[in-house]
């Protein structure tokens, strides 16, 4: 077998599978991280930003000149150096070409080119038309200029810019996004006053820190108005390690009683903002607020109204509750993660990509420069040939009329160059009048200073760096605008507490034998004279407030608690708890109580066991509830009693063999679950059949009712004193024909 493996076949070449795979997963890493998702520090471009730009340039659609079929365009890119799908193609020249999405859009579209509302709306490409912007330019004018290397397009027939030589960095300006394997960018976009002014502080200052770059470039400027909160502080630490966040929030203004949204974060939907508040309105979440409308239009492009309740809303309050529950405000990652002039990705800070950008555009003007050199000396080498033979045009002409070779004859008279004899061969006859010596020597003193004046800047790194300076202030002075995102400190936004936004009214919350839920408003329900499913009934009432909670306790000790304004009317059969909660299999509600969370009730199980809690031990945001009571195999849990004061008020115990215990309430211990103490004895012998009916707790001036079937007992406070007793004893029996007990009830 051994052998086998090793036999080598002609032909082909054998490598273990690990090492291709990794080999080709690697290849497939770089080519996505450097040919796709990440962005040249250079032009600030990816590869199909780059060759729509070139493509439309091609195509002769300069901010001048009359808009073609986007279609032409995006077939040009991908048929000649984008060997890609068309649909992404064109969603990219839509980005570009959209106001909203690009601080500086480089494309011009006529037609639907989508909405802040939805971008993606945009129409097919057969019916839009664009052509470049002239910021555009920016780009594209000096390519032709020797700036750029040239690489063959897909298939060799072509040669495209490696980059584009970029006279305003254009990747601080528009920002870009990406997700590249095992790493992102996410670069947002910047002001162009901002971002030269940083530039000019760097050219003079090289030593200038982050710290002083950030006096002139304050903060990101989106597209949209809304304000940039995040403090100054947050924003020098994003521009020093090249992380963080920015957090955007939406402006608005009174109008009357009315709140009118005029601009919101970047790339934030009208539509979804709207859906998000009309949510909570759903929800009974946002009572302060009775409508809200879309007012949005072409004058403005941004108008979302709305409309309060009554003139008492505390507008800034509701709003700060909906910058922190809705996308009206917003955080934005930053990842300045290019790559660099090495080739290679890096976050960088904010001195380090203008370093580097700077580099960049002094490599490229001195490419420029050197360019216009090489051609200003030919020019010259030229015309120093063509003066020869303005002077000498007899012989000139004698020698082209005469020799055979005419071009080996003027080299060899007049010592001329193989270009320069080219040239005057090529010379037309109109042009050897006698005014040519004048304009032949008039271009060449024309061209000398023009050499002196580039060899001169070539050869001084201060005239170079004065020469960046200055176009970059001419074209800031051409392109520039002022800020759009204000920047304002403000506070983080507080979220209401659902309560607080809750009108606080009686609620009677009904709970079914089947587990079903309800609540009615007011406490004078009769909980009996509701209807139910079919085979279904009462089980219990909690009287209580829409701005608490109900707790459910199920029959294994488990307390599950919500919100009591979220249950549904109680003009309908309500809703199933398990479709709130998720108790585990077999167990089912068996009782419910409802309180102030300082609110003391006491917990007990038929065996006689319990223990006073607070309201707020039996809530929690878990829904597979909280173990709350300990219970005792054949014990079941009993119906909690409010404890009004546990200095005065007794707790009564009664079990099913009319044995009723009356005790202080400090007897039992305050716990946060647990098993409890022993309130009232019941027999090992007889826990079989004998069980515990109630516990409650009753104060001073109240009544306690025993019912025996359909009579009842009443017993006051003083009444009382005849079954009290130490805890855990076996109390007193009640008087004859009322030792089938049935319940216990507490009356003012």
């Amino acid at each position: 077998m051994t052998d086998l493996v090793r036999t080598v076949f002609h032909g082909y070449e054998q490598q273990p599978l690990r090492e291709y795979a990794e080999r080709a997963y690697l290849d497939y890493s770089m080519y996505v991280v450097l040919d796709r998702a990440l962005p040249f520090i250079g032009d600030g471009l990816k590869p199909v930003q780059r060759r729509i730009i070139y493509a439309m340039s091609e195509l002769g659609l300069n901010a001048a000149a009359k808009p073609k079929k986007s279609a032409r365009t995006v077939g040009d890119v991908i048929g000649k150096y984008h060997p890609h799908g068309d649909s992404a193609c064109y969603e990219a020249l839509v980005l570009m070409a959209q106001p909203f999405s690009y601080r500086y859009p480089l494309i011009e579209g006529q037609g639907n080119f989508g909405s802040s509302d939805d971008p993606k709306s945009f129409a097919a490409m057969r019916y839009t038309e664009s052509k470049l912007t002239p910021i555009a330019e920016v780009l594209l004018g000096e390519l032709g200029h020797g700036t750029t290397d040239w690489t063959p397009n897909f298939d060799g027939t072509l040669e495209e810019p490696t980059w584009m030589p970029a006279r305003l960095p254009h990747l601080l300006l528009n920002g870009t996004t990406g997700i590249a394997v095992g790493m992102a960018t996410d670069v947002p976009p910047h002001n162009l006053n901002e971002t030269v002014s940083a530039l000019i502080r760097l050219i003079d200052d090289p030593q200038a820190t982050v710290a002083d770059l950030c006096e002139h470039v304050q903060g990101p400027d989106y597209p949209t108005t809304a304000e940039i909160i995040t403090p100054a502080a947050d924003l020098r630490n994003i521009y020093e390690t090249g992380n963080g966040s920015v957090r955007a929030r939406a402006t608005f203004l009174k109008e009357g009683s009315n709140i009118v949204v005029t601009a919101l974060p970047h790339q934030v939907s009208p539509s979804k903002v709207i859906e998000q508040i009309a949510a909570q309105m759903r929800a009974k979440k946002l009572p302060w607020l009775e409508d809200i409308r879309d007012e949005s239009d072409h004058a403005n492009p941004v108008r979302v109204v709305l409309i309060p309740r009554s003139n008492r809303v505390d507008a800034e309050q509701l709003m700060g509750h909906l910058f922190a529950t809705t996308d009206l405000e917003r955080s934005y990652r930053v990842n300045l993660n290019v790559i660099g002039l090495d080739g290679r990705p890096q976050v960088k800070n904010l001195k380090t990509l203008l370093s580097e950008w700077l580099r960049f555009r002094y490599d490229t003007v001195t490419r420029r420069l050197n360019h216009r050199l090489q051609k200003v000396e030919r020019r010259l080498h030229l015309l120093d040939g063509l003066l020869v033979a303005f002077l000498n045009l007899d012989e000139v002409i004698r020698i082209i009329r005469t020799e055979d070779d005419a071009k080996a004859a003027l080299i060899a008279r007049f010592a001329l160059s193989e270009d320069q004899a080219d040239y005057i061969l090529d010379t037309r006859l109109k042009q050897l009048a006698r005014l040519e010596e004048m304009k032949i020597r008039g271009e060449q003193d024309e061209l000398a200073k023009e050499r002196d004046y580039i060899q001169s800047i070539l050869g001084s790194t201060t005239k170079l760096r004065k020469l960046v300076k200055d176009e970059l202030i001419a074209d800031a002075k051409k392109f520039g605008d002022e800020r759009r995102s204000p920047l304002v400190q403000r506070g983080a936004a507080q979220a209401i507490d659902e309560t607080e936004l809750v009108t606080s009214e009686p609620m009677t919350v009904v709970l079914s034998e089947k587990g079903w839920v309800r609540a009615a408003k007011g406490h004078d329900i009769d909980g009996t004279g509701l209807s139910y499913r079919e085979g279904d009934s009462l089980l219990g009432i909690a009287r209580s407030r829409s701005t608490q909670q109900v707790a459910f306790l199920d029959n294994e000790g488990r307390a599950y608690s919500t919100l009591v304004h979220t249950l549904p009317s109680a003009r309908g059969n309500g809703e199933p708890l398990t479709g709130r909660f998720s108790p585990a299999a077999g167990s089912s509600f068996v009782t419910l109580a409802s309180g102030e969370n300082n609110t003391r009730f006491v917990l007990a199980s038929s065996h006689g066991y319990g223990f006073v809690t607070r309201f707020e031990n039996l809530t929690g945001r878990n829904k597979a509830g909280k173990a709350m009571l300990n219970l005792s195999t054949g014990s079941s849990v009993l119906q909690p009693a409010v404890v009004a004061n546990p200095e005065t008020d007794r707790i009564v115990a009664v079990t099913s063999a009319g044995n009723m215990l009356a005790i202080p309430a400090t007897d039992l211990p305050e716990l946060d679950k647990g098993k409890g103490n022993k309130i009232i004895e019941i027999p090992r012998a007889k826990l079989a059949t004998e069980r515990v009916v109630a516990v409650v707790a009753v104060s001073p001036g109240n009544t306690l009712q025993v019912r025996s079937g359909q009579r009842t007992m009443s017993l006051s406070y003083k009444d009382l004193d005849a079954y009290v007793g130490a805890r855990a004893s076996r109390g007193h029996l009640l008087p004859r024909g009322w030792q089938k007990v049935e319940g216990l009830d507490v009356q003012p």
